[in-house]
């Protein structure tokens, strides 16, 4: 699962998901109803990391001053979105078309198209 020379995401985001997700499956210490609401909750820890970097990138706690770059924001932000993404794998097998359904509806409100 190596990011290509450039720098971009693997070939296949959705595969690359899925391993992840079989991963954290395999060693689940907590299943079952409650290891999935720890996945969800998994997201607001991240969410949290994205505030913390933001916090640190523009040194608005004056007892720490400057401690991180806006490429530490970058990374959180990717770890929030690989988070919700395994999040939904969870959920259901089928993520990957339940985003895309999604996202295209998403799209169409905001972006607007002929006929909608």
């Amino acid at each position: 699962m190596n990011d290509d020379d450039d720098g971009t995401a693997p070939a296949d985001l959705w595969t690359t998901v899925d391993a992840l997700w079989k991963w954290l499956e395999a060693d689940q210490p907590v299943g079952g109803r409650e290891g999935l609401l720890l996945r969800m909750l998994k997201l607001s820890e991240e969410v949290g990391e994205v505030s913390e970097a933001v916090i640190g990138v523009t040194g608005q706690n004056p007892r720490k001053g400057v401690t991180h770059t806006w490429d530490d924001v970058e990374a959180e932000l990717c770890d929030v979105v690989i988070t919700a993404l395994v999040a939904l794998r969870t959920l259901t097998p089928q993520a990957r078309e339940v985003f895309g359904r999604h996202l295209e509806r998403v799209a169409r409100r905001s972006l607007g198209t002929p006929g909608t």
